[in-house]
């Protein structure tokens, strides 16, 4: 594993083909003479820029900064250094699922000497004889768990704090791999393509729901457990090409191998999601543990979420317990041919206080304004100046005219965004974000 300080063009927005790039459309970008990997997030640029700031690992010494392109290169560069600033540099793709020598590890390898077998699980629990109101125990159970926890020690990795990875290349992405900032402050991570953190042994609860559910363990990324002042921006988050609608239904439900894209939970605080592109998932943006508050969420949990694209996305973008969650100027945006059902796309969740604000939502027919919120358990939420398909719109008022007086959502008159960047009408936002999110390079290429 080698380390280099990169010396390289600040982040810029890509215009039409042929022309040059437009810094304005970007209030992250910093000045030409800032590499990529050592810019910090702006004053005013959301909840991750609140009290001491977001830097990340902006002022990383030259042995601190890694440039790799192996896994074994990657968690290297996550362990060395203790607490110190540093850089990882992402070059190429990089695959979770390899073992130590970079051999390709699949669902058969982790259930390898522990017994399981997905045929004799879904005869043991089907609910045609096992019955829907209890939960599956027993051997199959038990060699479920065993090799799940050989997946998840293969996939889960920890990203430290004061660190900023970034993807190098056009293309540099991590698959497979669920990541998590876990109890870590100071973390940047931009550039970066992260895709299908998929499940190999997703767990069937069948008190999930009406029918029962398959639920799966690993989110792209989680911020976890008291983790502060994130910046996650110019990044792309997608499972595909294996999408959850590609699997088979097993016990009448979908075997969903998928679960959050970033879940932002247990007292973590302090995030800014900016020029993300997230496509191709279902339960996106989870804020908040639980409806309880013993996970330490209350009074934490402040996200901003701007300027990002949300395409072909089924739910949650986000669903949030207790937190202030300010979303803005993002697009929301479902095609005809989407092979995610579309369930909705704000949730409000309990004790959550949302504030969705000039946003765009372009929605297919069959799917109108008062399917954008969802409520679950939340009392109150605040839109103002969205568009759905190219017309100001009272969402708010769309969803409350289509509820049941039980379901009614009241105007969240509690509080008032103010670490924003420029507000852009919603009209603007599908051509001003059309070329300028997920990972974006400058015309020389490598960062």
């Amino acid at each position: 594993m080698s380390a280099a300080i990169a010396i390289a063009g600040a982040l810029l927005v890509a215009g039409p083909a042929g022309a040059s790039p437009v810094p304005v459309a970007d209030p992250t970008a910093q000045t030409a003479q800032t590499p990529l990997e050592r810019q910090i997030l702006p004053t005013g640029n959301g909840w991750a820029s609140e009290d001491t700031g977001t830097t990340g690992g902006s002022a990383a010494e030259a042995a601190n900064v890694y440039d790799v392109s192996t896994k074994a290169e990657l968690l290297a560069a996550f362990a060395t250094g203790g607490n110190q600033p540093k850089i990882v540099r992402v070059h190429g793709s990089i695959d979770a699922n390899t073992a130590a020598d970079g051999s390709p590890l699949t669902c058969e390898s982790y259930a390898d000497g522990t017994n399981y077998s997905l045929a004799q699980y879904l005869e043991d629990f089907d609910p045609a004889t096992y019955g829907r109101d209890r939960k599956p125990e027993g051997p199959q159970e038990d060699a479920r768990r065993l090799a799940a926890a050989k997946q998840a020690k293969t996939i889960r990795w920890d990203i430290p704090g004061n660190t900023t990875i970034v993807g190098a290349t056009p293309g540099s992405s991590i698959t497979g791999a669920a990541l998590r900032i876990n109890g870590a402050s100071n973390v940047i991570v931009r550039n970066l393509t992260l895709r299908d953190a998929a499940d190999c042994f997703p767990a069937w609860d069948p008190t999930d729901g009406t029918e029962g559910n398959w639920n799966s363990e690993y989110d792209l990324l989680q911020v976890i457990n008291k983790a502060t002042h994130v910046w996650i921006d110019h990044s792309a988050f997608t499972d595909a090409p294996n999408l959850d609608s590609s699997q088979p239904l097993y016990f009448g439900r979908p075997y969903q191998v998928h679960d959050g894209a970033v879940d932002v939970t247990n007292g973590s605080d302090l995030v800014t999601m900016s020029y993300n592109r997230f496509s191709d998932h279902d339960k996106l943006l989870l804020i908040g543990s639980t409806d309880s508050p013993t996970r330490g969420d209350p009074g934490k949990l402040r996200v901003t979420i701007h300027h990002n694209v949300f395409e072909n996305v089924g739910q949650r973008a986000p669903r949030v317990r207790f937190g202030h969650v300010d979303v803005y100027n993002n697009h929301f945006k479902v095609t005809e041919d989407s092979a995610i059902p579309y369930e909705y796309s704000l949730g409000a969740g309990f004790s959550s206080h949302l504030y969705a604000e000039a946003n765009a939502f372009t929605l297919p027919a069959g799917v109108d304004a008062a399917e954008i919120i969802g409520r679950y358990k939340g009392t109150a939420i605040t839109t103002t100046a969205n568009a759905v398909n190219g017309k100001i719109t009272d969402i708010r008022a769309e969803y409350n005219a289509a509820a049941a007086p039980a379901d009614q959502l009241a105007e969240d008159t509690s509080w008032i965004p103010a670490l924003r960047t420029q507000v852009h009408p919603a009209q603007a936002v599908p051509a001003l974000l059309k070329d300028s999110t997920g990972p974006v390079f400058t015309a020389g290429g490598d960062l």
